[in-house]
């Protein structure tokens, strides 16, 4: 190998290694892994807790990929439960946050007091607002004007508080604080997102729904196969989280007993039997309610957003027992219920992964099924072949036991050989891309490729019907054709074929050939019918006269014996030639014969011309040669 070839296979070894790394790092698996990645970077470190939205995502995706009526109610339930689950994952990080309140900055807790002071003003300006509405309701005319005067000035402070709390809540967010809200925000987003994706319409129509045939089957196997692989990642997925959740709530189980132990008066009225504190929290729901859970921590305000994590953020104002033991009161029963949060979240993942497990049972029997259309299409093709390699021995045999000439046989053999191997390909391209779906169009590439392919044929059909017209040929005439003379055995609607005469100043015997023209020549070229009606015409005798003899008596001689012999033919000649003429005026035909005395090598020679029918030539020549030889005699 020479250096060239080296450089270049390493060359193409670095691009082949270069495609292989984009092929991985753009396949589905690689983007979902950095996905959840870059999701569990950006809610470390914006204190957020993890919100994972890639099973809803990956719901999303195989329900597009459901086509048939097995597959469409399995690809919906994936649907609403993986969108219940991450309902369920929004409610369960707000509780989260208000049992495990996030710790602000200095910047945040500034930001916030000013808000807090922000939504009191408010309050206090809308309660204001509301006390001059009705005082307005009830005032006398004298006492409008300057209720009217108070009641404006209230409503502009509304407003500005309005907007002082939309500023504050705004540098809160920047600062790093009320990440209430901010789960808020992505729970409206996702809603958002699925009201529109439910108000679009999803197409069902595969890419893969126009091929047919082996190559279409292929294919289809081929999709189907990748969407097992996808169903068995969303399945696995789905099992492992459900099994990350599982070993989470147990942990959250052992701090919530915990947290119970550590509080004296929940230990107490533990060990009397009076029940848990967190008995208000809500009790653990079915899943089959979707959206139940998540429903009422999404509708809360910002505003009581930021309440919630100043109330449950520890010290208040008071230094006593009772606000210390009500706020772990609180932060129990939180995480109570995103205990039982945790809990839904876990049957609905599991139910998910059953209904993915479902799924690819009903794609497997898809797989077998296309792979059982594939094993038939190929059995035929082999089949197809097989019989075209014996299709040659077969006729060998078969035609061999014929009582029929050698030549057609060859014919016969060849005509039947080449009509089962059209058949055959025919049969092995249907199997291969199936029929076609749109007929109409398929016919009509059809037609115009025959058209185009078939030309000659079609015009030497087209010059059949001129040939029949009243200026053609009919068989038994004697024609020219590009050169070639001779009479007219058979006239057909692709050909005319000839057998061959010499030229008309010869002795006009047939050669024996025959010769085949398609019948385009009438319409891309010409021809010359020497056959009129009557089939005149005009032939030539020539006579030799020695010097020792009288050219002119032998000349006179010899034109009273032609005009004896022509003179019935002359009248009918003309009278058919002016028929033919079709009564032009000024027409004017003569058939008489004409005579002329040239001087040539050893005498003189006498040309005759007259006409005569073109079945009589052969035989009124041979007369008038005959009474040539004796006017010769005669005048020795």
């Amino acid at each position: 190998m020479s250096l060239l070839q080296k450089l270049a296979a390493a060359a193409l070894v670095i691009l082949l290694a270069a495609a292989a790394y984009g092929l991985w790092t753009t396949s589905p698996a690689a983007t979902s892994v950095r996905a959840q990645r870059a999701a569990a970077r950006a809610s470390a470190a914006s204190d957020l807790p993890v919100i994972d939205q890639n099973m809803y995502v990956t719901a999303k995706h195989l329900a597009r990929l459901a086509t048939t009526a097995e597959e469409q109610p399995l690809a919906q339930s994936a649907v609403q439960i993986a969108d219940h689950e991450l309902d369920l994952a929004f409610a369960g990080a707000i509780h989260h946050l208000e049992a495990h309140p996030p710790v602000l900055s200095a910047e945040a807790l500034e930001i916030q007091q000013r808000l807090l002071a922000a939504q009191k003003e408010l309050e206090s300006d809308t309660q204001e607002v509301k006390r001059l509405t009705a005082a307005l309701a009830q005032a006398g005319d004298a006492d409008k004007p300057a209720l009217q005067d108070r009641f404006d000035l209230a409503q502009s402070q509304m407003e500005l508080a309005q907007d002082e709390v939309q500023e504050a809540n705004s540098d809160l967010l920047q600062a790093g604080g009320n990440v209430h809200q901010r789960i808020q925000m992505m729970q409206q987003e996702h809603d958002a997102t699925e009201r529109n994706a439910a108000a679009t319409p999803a197409g069902t129509t595969s890419p893969l729904g126009n091929l047919r045939g082996l190559v279409g089957q292929v294919r289809q196997g081929l999709a189907l196969s990748e969407k097992r692989r996808a169903l068995a990642e969303a399945q696995r997925h789905a099992t492992d989280s459900a099994a990350q959740l599982a070993t989470e709530r147990q942990q959250i189980a052992a701090e919530l007993a915990a947290s119970k132990q550590s509080v004296p008066e929940l230990a107490a009225r533990r060990a009397r039997g009076a029940g848990s504190v967190t008995a208000p929290a809500a009790p653990a729901k079915p899943a089959a309610p979707l959206k139940a859970a998540a429903a009422k921590p999404a509708a809360a305000p910002a505003a009581s957003s930021v309440a919630a994590v100043a109330a449950a953020g520890g010290a208040s104002g008071d230094s006593g027992a009772a606000p210390t033991l009500l706020s772990l009161t609180r932060q129990i029963a939180a995480e109570q219920h995103r205990l039982t949060l945790r809990d839904q979240r876990i049957t609905a993942r599991r139910r998910l992964a059953g209904i993915y497990g479902q799924w690819d049972t009903i794609v497997a029997g898809q797989e077998r099924a296309i792979l059982h259309a594939c094993l038939m299409s190929v059995t035929i093709v082999l089949a197809a072949i097989l019989l075209l390699l014996f299709a040659d021995r077969w006729l060998e045999r078969l035609l061999g036991r014929a009582r029929i000439d050698r030549r057609q046989l060859a014919t016969l053999r060849s005509v039947v050989g080449v009509t089962l191997q059209i058949v055959g390909v025919m049969v092995i391209v249907l199997v291969l891309v199936g029929m076609p779906g749109q007929l109409g169009t398929m016919l009509g590439l059809a037609g115009a490729g025959l058209t185009v392919a078939l030309k000659d044929f079609l015009v030497a059909f087209i010059g059949w019907f001129v040939l029949m017209g009243r200026n053609g040929m009919r068989v038994g005439d004697w024609v020219e054709i590009n050169g070639v003379s001779g009479e007219v055995v058979e006239l057909g609607m692709l050909h005319t074929v000839l057998l061959e005469t010499g030229n008309w100043a010869d002795a006009g015997h047939p050669t024996g050939r025959r010769v085949t023209f398609t019948n385009s020549f009438a319409t891309a070229g010409h021809y010359f019918n020497f056959s009129t009606s009557g089939q005149w015409l005009w032939d030539e005798l020539l006579v030799t006269v020695p010097y020792d003899r009288d050219p002119h008596a032998v000349a006179a001689a010899i034109q009273k014996d032609v005009t004896a012999a022509t003179a019935q033919s002359i009248s009918q000649a003309e009278q058919e030639w002016r028929r033919a003429s079709r009564g032009q005026s000024g027409a004017s035909f003569s058939a008489a014969p004409g005579i002329a005395v040239r001087p040539a090598a050893g005498g003189v020679e006498i040309a005759v011309r007259y006409v005569t029918r073109a079945s009589e030539r052969l035989a009124l020549r041979a007369r008038l040669y005959q009474a040539a030889v004796q006017a010769l005699a005669q005048h020795a």
